[in-house]
Parts: structure tokens; C-alpha cells; sequence
């Protein structure tokens, strides 16, 4: 009893990390886009076309990843973070890919 409750307890605070880590990412990615806007960090031409892009077919797969969860019977936790996980998985990409560019400062 214990010890399937802790799990449970595990399982929201990993989903709260998770969570947390979207919107530190998400932050993260619009200040890079935003300063690329303004000439002060380096991005691509086609930076404005990804960054709209890109969202549908995240946001697709969150809702499948979302859906399949409720199907399966999953806890609510379980199926936040089932939502969550493509999301994240864009946002860091993104975020990896726009530090290694760099600002335009120096």
C-alpha cells in the first residue's frame, strides 16, 4: 500500500518536472526566435515558417499520444505526461538547435 501510493507521488513529480521543463524550454525557444527577429541572436530565413509549422504536427501528436492514454485507462498523471512528451521533445530540439547558433552580440 506504501509503496503504490510513493509510486503514484513519483509518477505526479515526474510529470510536474516535465511540465516545468515545457515551460522553461518554450521560454526559451520564443526569447532566441524573438531576439533572431530583432538581429540579436542567429537564426535562419525559414526560422518564421518552422516556428509555425512545426506546431501542428506537435500538437497532433500530442492529442494521439493524449487519446491513446485515455484508451489505455490511464491514470489523469500518466496521461499529462503522455501529452507533454512530444511537446517536450520539440522544445528541445529546438532549444538545442537555437543555443548552438549562437547570439549575434560579439
Amino acid at each position: 500500500m506504501f509503496m503504490n501510493r510513493l509510486d503514484r507521488t513519483v509518477d505526479v513529480c515526474r510529470t510536474t518536472l516535465e511540465l516545468w521543463h515545457l515551460g522553461v524550454e518554450t521560454q526559451m525557444v520564443v526569447s532566441m526566435r524573438l531576439m533572431g527577429f530583432a538581429g540579436l541572436w542567429s537564426i535562419t530565413p525559414h526560422e518564421k515558417h518552422r516556428m509555425v509549422s512545426e506546431k501542428t504536427s506537435a500538437f497532433a501528436e500530442s492529442v494521439m499520444a493524449a487519446g491513446a492514454a485515455t484508451l489505455r485507462g490511464d491514470r489523469p498523471d500518466q496521461i499529462v505526461l503522455a501529452a507533454t512528451q512530444p511537446l517536450r521533445r520539440k522544445t528541445r530540439s529546438n532549444s538545442r538547435r537555437l543555443v548552438k547558433r549562437g547570439s549575434n552580440w560579439g
